[in-house]
């Protein structure tokens, strides 16, 4: 079968399914009182970026890692936010968000579209990521995230990166 028509099957079931669940929701009480949980704000978001993933993982196209990473990550935070009553913390969780365009880039080269420039460029986002997050956190956040010992774990989580990145280059060239 070709790429066309695996989506066009893909996409049928997945039409299928969604209007099988809204007729049991409809008709079933039970149903509706089982998945209610799940169905409610934030982890519909979680759902949803599950959802865009399979769909990619369906059709063959590896590309919808990346945007079922950032929906699945904005979820994970708004469910943070909703469990724990902490909505302060988006002055600094923002920075998580190029974190989750890094997962999504590395399951994207996992997933078999070009394997390894994908797996770097991810890692490097998660790594920016992190450190724009710890840095945010640790000024906007009172720098209680790291305790007292906030500036040094961030010099040297910064300094392991510099290094690591640096080997990783100079083992690339002698390889070339």
């Amino acid at each position: 079968m070709n790429k066309t028509g695996r989506s066009q099957l893909a996409l049928g079931i997945i039409l299928i399914l969604i209007g099988g669940w809204f007729l049991l929701n409809q008709t079933m009480p039970e149903f509706r009182d089982f998945f209610e949980p799940y169905t409610q704000w934030p982890v519909n978001m979680l759902l949803i970026g599950a959802g865009i993933l399979v769909i990619g993982l369906a059709t063959g196209s590896p590309s919808l890692a990346v945007p079922a990473a950032i929906v699945t990550g904005i979820g994970g935070i708004f469910y943070y936010q909703e469990t724990t009553g902490n909505y302060e913390s988006w002055s600094y969780m923002w920075a998580l968000i190029p974190g989750f365009v890094g997962v999504g880039v590395i399951l994207q080269g996992l997933l078999g579209e070009n394997t390894g420039y994908n797996l770097k460029r991810g890692l490097n986002l998660m790594v920016i990521s992190a450190v724009l997050f710890l840095v945010f956190a640790a000024f906007l956040g009172g720098w209680n995230i790291l305790g007292e010992f906030g500036p040094a774990v961030l010099l040297i989580l910064l300094g392991l990166w510099v290094l690591g990145s640096g080997l990783y280059r100079s083992y690339r060239k002698k390889e070339e």
